[in-house]
């Protein structure tokens, strides 16, 4: 098969969670087991660090993996969803995964894939950890992809665990309460290995306290520190995950950093490890924001950012997929901005029309269009050079538009 071949193949098989949502969610490790048994164990034969948490994972991650680059190691790095191009998800050094690996991949594994009717998900993170192992890297960043207990990535005994904060997302999943997500979230606590705790959260705190107790672990909490470092990451708000980063350096036993490494590292997580749509700037004059915040906690933080931009008139691309709990989260956006509603081009998208609904009752004035694309076209055709556009919603909008 060629590579468009190989990733059909790979998209049609057993639901995608990102595109198409709760049928897609496994409750179990039985197949990722099975594919690691058939793969010779391959996340035996590298270092790991585990990450998870509802908010900052990915910038978290990137920037662990930035800094060990710095300091000279060849580094893995696997995340999940992917913007533009599915070798993404997994990449060393900053280098994607290449497209001759992933068709060559499936194309060894398509009869066991087939029997076994592994995920998208599942073989996905199968792949990466065969990968990291044929490179030889020195240690891979390991993004949890949902959840944490149940992820297929759970099944790596890390260096250390981190998990950045807990936050009200995938409910249907994860569970209704803050404590029912932190269980979950707290399954990546592995026994006598050091945990990270991105936020220090009074509800939830007592039950990661909990865990690592249990498993005889190290936990602490980056929150409680106080960081200087700068970063090439915009956003007030990567500064949390910025404390988090650095104090899971520090816990990294076996690995040599020192402080100009660090400094570099969080100076250069872009241009090291090629992380695209955490409040990215496409354009200046009129200035053009995306940022794939999709959740309260997300949204929260980067309202509150915009908030601190100078301009004339504020102009709004959203689009959001329809899991997503509306109350919630379009209470946050600005009245004062005009809107281009669109709906992101997966199955899970949310229906332009009832978000045009919904976003007018919480006072969220605008049009819709057919697509992501004329929405942001119209969105520039509208604007002057003090104007800014800001396009988020889902991380999905944020694809199509990047």
């Amino acid at each position: 098969m060629t590579y468009q071949e190989t990733l059909d193949w790979m998209f049609s098989q057993l639901p995608m969670y990102q595109r198409q949502g709760k049928v897609a969610f496994k409750k179990d490790l039985t197949n990722i087991l099975a594919f690691s048994k058939e793969l010779d164990f391959p996340e035996k034969k590298f270092k790991t660090i585990h990450v998870g948490g509802t908010n900052g994972k990915g910038s978290t991650s990137h920037m662990i993996a930035s800094i060990l680059q710095e300091a000279g190691y060849k580094v893995g790095l696997y995340t999940s969803p992917h913007l533009k191009n599915f070798t993404e998800r997994i990449r060393i050094n900053g280098s994607e995964v290449s497209k001759g690996f992933v068709a060559g991949f499936i194309e060894k594994n398509k009869s066991f894939l087939e029997k076994q009717q592994l995920s998208f998900f599942e073989m996905t993170v199968g792949m990466a950890f065969d990968y990291f192992a044929t490179q030889k890297v020195d240690i891979a960043i390991i993004e949890v992809g949902l959840g944490g207990r149940l992820d297929s990535t759970n099944i790596i005994t890390p260096e250390v665990s981190v998990i950045t904060n807990i936050g009200l997302d995938h409910t249907q999943f994860l569970g209704e309460t803050l404590p029912e997500i932190a269980f979950e979230k707290a399954g990546i606590i592995k026994k006598n290995t050091t945990v990270v705790i991105g936020e220090r959260q009074k509800e939830v705190e007592s039950i990661f306290v909990e865990k690592a107790k249990e498993l005889n672990s190290e936990i602490v909490f980056a929150s409680d520190s106080i960081q200087n470092y700068k970063t090439d990451l915009l956003g007030d708000y990567q500064q949390k995950n910025l404390k988090t980063a650095i104090l899971t350096i520090e816990k990294l036993k076996d690995f040599i950093v020192d402080e100009n490494q660090i400094e570099k590292g969080f100076l250069n997580v872009v241009e090291n490890t090629n992380l695209k749509g955490r409040w990215q700037v496409l354009q200046e004059s009129p200035k053009v924001i995306c940022d794939t915040a999709h959740n309260t906690e997300g949204l929260t933080l980067t309202m509150k950012q915009l908030k601190k931009e100078n301009y004339n008139n504020l102009h709004i691309v959203l689009g959001v997929v329809s899991d997503k709990k509306l109350d919630d989260v379009l209470g946050l956006f600005p009245k004062n901005a005009r809107y281009y509603f669109c709906q992101p081009n997966i199955p899970r998208a949310l229906n332009v029309d009832a978000l045009e609904v919904k976003a007018n009752a919480f006072k969220l004035k605008g049009k819709k269009y057919t697509s992501v694309n004329e929405a942001y076209k119209s969105a520039k055709e509208n604007t002057d050079k003090n104007d800014i556009v800001y396009i988020g919603g889902s991380t999905f909008v944020v694809a199509e538009v990047l």
